[in-house]
């Protein structure tokens, strides 16, 4: 690499220490250099100095200075796709054109790879490809538990169009939960600081509750749709950010976990009896503009999860009744 070059911040990037971006793309580069690259401000965040803690941002742009020819961005192993994972990604397509496609992802799946992570969704985008002349690309994630509506670019102008959509927060999305009690109020915002935590399992987020330079601003819609008893509640929850795990932190942060949540509802999230343990968390739809342009925008719905159809039909719950449930809420 022995030119300038700007790197987009892509969304499933966001909040990413520089360093570890780094690390991850340009891994024979020596903590000494970067820092070295750093102090004398050849590498620069939308045109502005950083350190090597400095956290990125989706959209943000990254001037990565003339490393050398042996600096060469790692390549991407992409391993070969089962005949059964190929038939089952491509049985997940709820809608396709020309530009995107959109998946109803199921839970348990990671969007990305990782280091004990190998069965991905990005590994298997290959198999979406259809007729398109590009491979598509992820704009977009969800957790591994979280299961619906995954948005993918099927080329590269479609992918800018729709990062700036996400980027400037003209895209709104509606999760269903089954949570551990009712919120109270039954409706209403969180606005709660999010920080990253790293431990030796894995990564969470906790509450800010005092400064931390390290927060990010989180913002969580909420409305409950319905009250089963004193014991769980069905919400709505429509996320004005897009912070890792920010609905399932602010869900716990309300005294209303969600079931099936152990990382941040605990013991509390497993209700036993016949509702399935697993996350009960569900992108149920998005709304953002299409990437073709001309005013169109893009509406799409993603049936529930088999977990939690079998908990809906066991409490008794009708999909129909979340109709204008955001309805009286300041948005």
């Amino acid at each position: 690499m022995n030119a300038v070059a700007t790197h987009q911040i892509t969304p499933d990037e966001d909040g990413i220490r520089l360093d570890r971006w780094f690390k991850r793309h340009f891994p024979m580069l020596t903590h000494g250099r970067l820092e070295k690259m750093l102090r004398t401000g050849q590498v620069r965040v939308d045109g502005a100095r950083a350190k090597a803690n400095t956290r990125l941002e989706a959209g943000q742009s990254l001037r990565v200075p003339p490393l050398g020819d042996n600096m060469t961005p790692a390549p991407k192993m992409v391993k070969p796709v089962s005949e059964a994972d190929g038939d089952m990604i491509r049985a997940c397509v709820i809608y396709k054109d020309k530009s995107v496609i959109v998946l109803n992802k199921p839970s348990g799946l990671a969007v990305q790879g990782g280091t004990s992570t190998h069965r991905h969704l990005d590994g298997m985008l290959d198999e979406l490809q259809f007729d398109a002349e590009e491979r598509p690309k992820l704009v977009h994630r969800l957790d591994r538990d979280t299961s619906g509506v995954i948005v993918l670019a099927r080329s590269t102008r479609a992918a800018a169009a729709l990062a700036r959509s996400f980027q400037h927060k003209d895209a709104k999305k509606i999760y269903w939960a089954l949570c551990v009690t009712t919120p109270t109020p039954m409706q209403g915002t969180i606005n709660l600081a999010l920080v990253k935590k790293e431990g030796p399992r894995a990564e969470r987020v906790t509450p800010a509750y005092e400064k931390d330079e390290d927060a990010k601003s989180a913002v969580t819609h909420y409305s409950t749709v319905t009250s089963i008893s004193t014991k769980f509640s069905w919400v709505a929850f429509m996320p004005m950010t897009g912070r890792t795990h920010q609905i399932r932190a602010h869900a716990a942060a309300i005294d209303c976990p969600i079931v099936g949540d152990g990382k941040y509802g605990s013991f509390d999230s497993h209700p036993g009896g016949e509702i399935p343990r697993q996350l009960h968390l569900h992108a149920r739809s998005l709304s953002i503009a299409h990437p073709d342009g001309g005013g169109k925008r893009l509406y799409v719905e993603a049936p529930l999860p088999p977990h939690m159809a079998t908990s809906w039909k066991l409490l008794g719950l009708d999909e129909r009744d979340a109709k204008g449930a955001f309805d009286g809420l300041e948005l």
